[in-house]
């Protein structure tokens, strides 16, 4: 009988540092996200709530790709010693919803109105090893890791109205340990860890760890987010580089043959994943998206692409994102011309909730312009054509009074458009409906 071929030791370490990246890359996010001593802007100490109360400015530089839709809604939890309490307001029909990734990035459960609806709601989230009671009112979501993160959504139109509403709705948002549920509950102010690196990404942080100490940490990290069942090929992959489920990584009992390749690893992975762009998704008409978010099995690959790129994505019926950087014609997009996005009578984007369609300038910032218009989307109100179609005009220049309310104002130079639609269509997810090109005019 001829023995089952085996994958060389650098092969299976390169799959082994793809496998964990979802998990190193949560953690570090994790790490700078709560590390403050009460709720300021995107932080808050774990199990506590970090609001943002408006869209980004074009000064804003720390979240690539910003959205001037919704206002999010961010918590971290570590489900270790006890489930957490998570009670949501009357929404008042308002879309929002809360998606709840594991540590590997699944959207294990994603309550709002799509799912669940607008009422006042409450949830016990639990992790893998809790076995207690669910307290009579509480429905049980669980965790397949300890770490979860909360990354909620609510849709705001931006006016100071608007605003206050949506403000009250995030301040109804709770958060309490089972112990302390139906008690008076304050959470207590945290201790900052000076150690942890608060200016540096996190996707620079995660490529610069070397294998050892890639390694290292996710044997750590597996003891309380561990593998699932159907992880079970990997888990033996796992152990040929000598990262043991439940056991410390120790580099020195490393097969040789192993050893050797390790500090190739980091790079050859990182080239790796970075590399399946071209499959991560499909391209039509100059957009390209994924319909393979949130939810990802054994796709190890498309799970590692996906934190590298778009940390936190939802999962396809919630939201698709489809981007273009080049127009019909396969050109760069550059403000340099100008373009039209033609869209046919009965054919605006496909979306239940809401669409919008962002300008970035090459680095994935917003743009500054003298309408201070960062988007346009299916809450403005257009200039149709006698037809009932409608044009989009995209260029750096103002195309003249009567027709900025069609206007997307675009910098002078190379700049990407993202295509946002919550709540899509079948259609949308089904591939039958097309995103029309952008075309550039004289």
């Amino acid at each position: 009988m001829t023995p089952a071929k085996t994958s060389a030791p650098s092969d299976v370490a390169v799959e082994a540092y793809v496998y964990g990246y979802s998990l190193i890359t949560m953690e570090y996010t994790r790490r700078v996200m709560t590390n403050v001593t009460t709720s300021e802007g995107k932080l808050a100490p774990m199990g506590q709530f970090a609001n943002l109360r408006s869209y980004p400015s074009p000064t804003d530089k720390e979240v690539t790709a910003p959205n001037a839709d919704t206002l999010y809604s961010l918590a971290w939890l570590d489900l270790g010693a006890e489930p957490y309490v998570f009670g949501i307001p009357d929404a008042k029909d308002r879309y929002y919803l809360m998606p709840m990734l594991d540590g590997f990035t699944n959207v294990f459960q994603v309550p709002g109105k799509r799912t669940t609806g607008t009422k006042a709601q409450k949830y016990l989230i639990t992790g893998p090893k809790w076995t207690g009671t669910v307290p009579e009112g509480l429905t049980q979501y669980k965790s397949a890791t300890d770490l979860v993160w909360i990354l909620g959504r609510t849709y705001c139109t931006g006016t100071p109205d608007d605003y206050k509403a949506v403000h009250e709705f995030q301040d109804g948002l709770k958060l309490e340990p089972l112990s302390a549920y139906g008690k008076p509950y304050t959470a207590a102010k945290a201790a900052v860890d000076p150690k942890i690196d608060m200016k540096t990404a996190v996707r620079e942080q995660v490529h610069g760890l070397d294998a050892t100490a890639y390694f290292t940490l996710l044997a750590k990290l597996l003891k309380t987010n561990p593998p699932t069942a159907e992880d079970a090929p990997m888990v033996a992959k796992l152990a040929q580089v000598g990262i043991k489920v439940g056991e410390d990584f120790d580099a020195a009992k490393v097969d040789p043959t192993v050893a050797k390749s390790l500090a190739e690893v980091p790079a050859a992975a990182q080239k790796k994943i970075m590399g399946h762009m071209r499959e991560a998704g499909v391209m039509v008409n100059g957009w390209t998206f994924s319909t393979k978010t949130g939810l990802y099995a054994t796709d190890y690959l498309q799970r590692a692409f996906i934190t590298a790129i778009g940390l936190g994505a939802n999962r396809p019926q919630d939201a698709v994102y489809p981007t273009a950087e080049i127009g019909g014609d396969g050109k760069t997009l550059d403000g340099a011309n100008k373009y039209v996005v033609h869209f046919d009578k009965g054919k605006l984007p496909p979306a239940k909730a809401f669409w919008s369609i962002t300008m970035y300038d090459a680095a994935y910032f917003f743009v500054p312009n003298a309408l201070n218009r960062y988007t346009v989307s299916s809450r403005y109100d257009f200039k149709y054509n006698d037809d009932g179609s409608l044009d989009l005009l995209v260029q750096h220049e103002s195309p003249g009074k009567d027709k900025e309310a069609n206007w997307l104002p675009a910098p002078s130079g190379k700049f990407i458009l993202m295509l946002r639609l919550y709540w899509p269509e079948e259609s949308m997810l089904d591939g039958s409906y097309k995103v029309p090109p952008v075309t550039a005019v004289k």
